[in-house]
């Protein structure tokens, strides 16, 4: 991967946000490099794009980066009830133990 040829896809203020979105990308498949200055990581400088990172990508994951990066999610799309079974079981197993010893 060293011989290819490596596109900004975007840019975060700060290395937080940057892993974000790094994260994002990796889940995926896609390979990512992030750049920064190294002072902004130190001192966590956001002013006058000091605290700027450039999230890069290898030039033939480019445009779908793009399309990862530019989709928005909101409530709806997270699937939160497929967690509340597994939640709500151990609520009540916890319950049981209580019953049990008391």
């Amino acid at each position: 991967m060293d011989g290819e040829s490596w596109q900004v896809v975007g840019t975060a203020q700060g290395v937080i946000k940057a892993r974000i979105l790094e994260g994002r990308l990796e889940a995926e498949g896609i390979p990512v490099r992030l750049q920064y200055e190294p002072i902004g990581a130190i001192y966590a400088i956001t002013v006058d794009g000091l605290g700027e990172v450039q999230i890069l990508v290898p030039e033939i994951w480019a445009e779908h980066a793009r399309r990862v990066l530019a989709k928005e999610y909101t409530e709806e799309d997270l699937d939160w009830k497929a967690e509340e079974p597994e939640a709500e079981s151990n609520k009540q197993q916890g319950e049981e133990k209580e019953d049990q010893t008391g």
